[in-house]
């Protein structure tokens, strides 16, 4: 009799041992989310290149400006 429940202990022990070791040791897999960088592409700043053309084309006509009233002295 207790030769019986000896071995039925045995038999119930061997096989939760076998299926607890079945799969062997898995390392866990960790799955990490990928960086976003969120960046602005390089482009000229319109806002500030516009006024100092228009700036320019200013000084360079006033610049191109001949009308000289005062020194017309061929006509005497």
């Amino acid at each position: 009799m207790i030769m019986t429940k000896f071995a039925t202990f045995a038999v119930a022990l061997g096989l939760s041992a076998s299926t607890a070791l079945a799969g062997g040791y898995v390392a866990p897999v960790v799955d990490v989310a990928p960086v976003v960088v969120d960046t602005k592409p390089a482009s000229s700043n319109a806002g500030l290149i516009v006024p100092a053309l228009l700036l320019l084309g200013v000084a360079a006509a006033v610049a191109a400006d001949n009308n000289d009233d005062d020194d017309d002295d061929t006509t005497n």
